[in-house]
């Protein structure tokens, strides 16, 4: 079986676009790639785009918007994903069994939303959506609410980690200060994200504004091919393992604080590319709360269950740590488009590997981790890329 790699890629600047809809997102990202990757329409066998929408535009039937942004690719393949949050990553996954199956020698992933336009209160009904809403449709505050309960659980637990929630969230706003693609590139520091105030209010739970990752508009894609056409293109980034766990949705159900179809996803990732993390150069990991990435780190072994505070304490996580999570500002600064998110970790990670990261740089890159989850750790994506070429 041929692997599949990654050649080429596009991404938009995350944040309030002057764009008015995925259409024209996905076309700018999608121009970007193609001149990226060094090749035209007319070489792609098939395109797989990721778009949450439901309900933020009106408009659906979202992979045929990729033909609509360029008229090159009116006969060509297009399918549409969508996993919730991971919505980018199973894209990925089509794109990358669609190729590895022989169907295909180049194949486009497109993530994109546009959430912008879409008032306050109808973002966070529409978000809602990636919960059960049989049981969690009427919690407090949207889907942050349910975050929040998840922080007030592993404070009940644990103890109160508000101090290390905000040391998480300061890290990633200061390493977005170095990406050009980023929302919010500003360097909060601690004091302020550690204090309740007029500007950093309490959103939900004990999880206050900076606590909470952006709604964004934004679009990137990935270009992939087969092992045999990558060999002659001027870039090539590997799979050395790409997996999926999910687990219940209903917070009822399940113990949310193990993360356990996460845990699965990092060890099963871990043992297929036959590596430890101390192996990895860095990780792009999905902190859409800053909660999510403490438990995250718990999640993929950087520590035990309820320990995860020492880890950001420890500097274990920072740039110059031991291993770097989210250089690129994470979610929590880079922004939260939700289709394009999965897609966009696995472009910074791959970023990093060609020495093509500018600012966000990590000297010596040689393996990324990505981690993408769709809901409270239900679908569960990690990747392991390694350069090849």
């Amino acid at each position: 079986m041929t692997q599949a790699q990654i050649i080429g890629w596009g991404h938009t600047v995350f944040g309030k676009s002057d764009h008015p809809d995925t259409e024209s997102l996905m076309a700018e990202a999608v121009a970007q790639a193609l001149a990226h990757a060094q090749i035209g329409a007319e070489d792609v066998d098939g395109i797989f785009a990721g778009v949450f929408n439901n309900g933020f535009s009106r408009q659906d039937f979202q992979g045929a918007l990729v033909a609509m942004g360029d008229a090159r690719f009116a006969h060509t393949p297009a399918t549409r994903f969508e996993n919730a949050c991971a919505t980018g990553s199973a894209a990925l996954h089509g794109a990358l069994d669609f190729i590895e199956a022989g169907r295909g020698r180049i194949a486009l992933v497109v993530g994109a939303e546009k959430m912008t336009a879409t008032p306050t209160a109808e973002v966070g009904d529409i978000l809602l959506s990636a919960s059960y809403r049989a049981e969690e449709a009427d919690v407090e505050g949207g889907f942050a609410g349910l975050f929040g309960q998840i922080a007030q659980g592993y404070f009940q637990r644990y103890g109160d980690r508000s101090e290390e929630l905000a040391m998480i969230a300061a890290k990633n706003h200061a390493n977005g200060m170095a990406n050009p693609y980023a929302h919010m590139r500003k360097d909060f520091g601690l004091a302020f994200c550690n204090t309740v105030s007029e500007k950093n209010p309490r959103v939900a739970g004990p999880l206050r504004r900076t606590d909470c990752s952006l709604v964004s508009d934004g679009a990137a894609v990935l270009v992939l091919a087969d092992a045999e056409t990558a060999a002659n293109m001027p870039r090539a980034i590997g799979f050395r393992a790409r997996t999926q766990a999910n687990d219940i949705m209903a917070l009822s159900r399940r113990d949310v604080l193990e993360f356990r179809g996460a845990r699965m996803a990092w060890a099963k990732a871990l043992e297929q590319a036959g590596v430890s993390l101390d192996d990895l150069s860095l990780v792009e990991t999905h902190d859409c709360f800053t909660i999510a990435e403490m438990l995250e780190y718990e999640a993929m072994g950087l520590a035990e269950a309820g320990q995860g505070h020492r880890v950001i304490r420890d500097g274990v996580t920072q740039k110059t740590g031991r291993l770097p999570v989210n250089p690129s500002g994470g979610l929590k600064s880079k922004g939260h488009p939700i289709g394009a998110t999965g897609v966009s970790m696995h472009v910074m990670a791959a970023m990093q590997l060609m020495n093509e990261a500018g600012d966000m740089q990590i000297d010596g890159a040689k393996l990324a981790g990505v981690f993408n989850m769709g809901g409270a750790a239900v679908a569960n994506y990690v990747s392991v890329l390694e350069r090849v070429k």
